[in-house]
């Protein structure tokens, strides 16, 4: 009697846990199915020819919230799984299951990642639209995903093909199950009641997705991002191989360019936090402001060159570095040119020059108080900056124009400003 009981016990616990897991797994997986009167095959050649994956505009009203906030969210993308069972009765049954991805930026970086989202159904509602007006069914029979949901109006573009490369929303059920539509009268004005609703709703679906399609179109990719190459890749605290790793960076991440030369790339993480990449890992954006910036500089550098280079004592008297040691850099015009330099590309060659040379002299026991650089020309003059101030610079724990506040400019003009 006692193991009877057991094995009646056990088995109540069986259903329980088998009922808690299909209810878990109906929330975690929504899916949306439909039965249509073809056949898998003709189904399938559909298919083929639609979208099913692709970059979402917005999260919100695609994704269902969870702990964390859809705004905490971007680069949202959703790729679409399909399955398709032949029916006893004829024709195929369709189901779809979305999943959505999205860059989740947290306020500690080595937390942020790539996340799955859970779709609200409205991605597949919207591919089961598209694959019923392809086959010309028009509103298919909705089999169920379970949770009562009716027929939905397939949505046509101005050129009569389904797109799917915005998602549309569903025609509420409400305005699909009024009173109104249930039985047309014997003058059938009930009848043209629906037709008009329907077409009502098919317009503004149709509005909406050119609408979608419209701010798709018009977004504007912001032209001084650089996009990491490959998951791993290294951010250093400076542009040297053997540099402290800040974080490994995630393949897709982008970051702001503050400054670019031959073979590294300085960008900004987040506030005043920066660091270096290896040029090569990046995906550098065709048209960038830092990118001119670089030309900029490469075209100065094609204007001087290095003429000599000496430690000696500062030769001026600004107060941080009057009777130190320090690296002086004379620079000399390389070629004759009819046009001055403006101060914007001196600015960013002698920064790229600091860099340099900082890099050569910090490594070293006896590291100078700082560099001086000496424009040798009938316009030039002399910057100067203190060790410290380049070891900041380096560091990306300032701005170039809090930098730039505390170095020597002789004459002042140099500054640009």
């Amino acid at each position: 009697m006692r193991n009877r009981w057991q094995r009646f016990c056990g088995l109540i616990l069986f259903i329980t846990a088998s009922c808690v897991f299909a209810l878990c797994s109906e929330n975690q997986n929504p899916s949306s199915e439909r039965t249509f009167p073809q056949s898998k095959a003709a189904i399938e050649k559909v298919i083929k020819a639609l979208t099913m994956s692709g970059r979402l505009p917005v999260l919100d009203g695609f994704a269902i919230p969870g702990e964390r906030p859809l705004d905490r969210f971007q680069r949202g993308y959703y790729q679409c799984a399909v399955q398709i069972i032949p029916v006893p009765s004829g024709g195929s049954k369709v189901r779809m299951n979305a999943k959505i991805t999205a860059w989740y930026t947290d306020s500690v970086s080595s937390r942020s990642g790539y996340q799955t989202l859970p779709s609200n159904g409205r991605i597949e509602a919207d591919l089961l639209d598209q694959i019923g007006q392809a086959l010309g069914v028009g509103a298919a029979v909705n089999v169920g995903s379970q949770r009562g949901k009716g027929p939905v109006q397939a949505a046509v573009t101005e050129t009569g093909e389904p797109s799917i490369s915005a998602p549309m929303p569903r025609i509420p059920e409400e305005a699909l199950h009024g009173s109104a539509m249930a039985v047309p009268n014997k003058d059938g004005v009930s009848l043209q009641s629906q037709t008009d609703a329907l077409e009502k709703h098919e317009q503004e679906l149709a509005d909406e997705a050119k609408s979608l399609e419209e701010i798709l179109q018009n977004q504007s990719h912001p032209t001084n991002l650089a996009a990491v190459k490959k998951t791993g890749t290294p951010i250093l605290q400076s542009p040297s191989a053997d540099a402290k790793i800040l974080f490994p960076a995630t393949a897709g991440d982008e970051f702001e360019i503050l400054d670019i030369n031959s073979n590294w790339v300085h960008v900004r993480i987040s506030g005043l936090s920066r660091g270096w990449i290896r040029r090569s890992a990046l995906e550098m954006p065709e048209d960038s402001s830092a990118k001119q910036a670089g030309a900029s500089a490469q075209n100065m550098a094609e204007e001087f060159r290095i003429g000599n280079e000496q430690i000696a004592p500062f030769p001026g008297d600004w107060e941080p570095l009057r009777g130190k040691i320090v690296k002086i850099v004379t620079v000399q015009k390389a070629k004759e040119s009819g046009t001055a330099m403006g101060a914007a590309a001196r600015l960013q060659f002698a920064k790229a020059l600091f860099m340099k040379e900082y890099s050569n002299v910090a490594t070293t026991s006896d590291t100078p108080a700082g560099i001086v650089l000496i424009f040798d020309s009938d316009d030039g003059g002399m910057i100067a900056a203190t060790s410290a101030t380049l070891k900041q610079w380096q560091a990306g724990s300032a701005s170039d124009e809090e930098i730039w506040r505390q170095c020597f400019f002789d004459p002042p003009e140099l500054s640009g400003k």
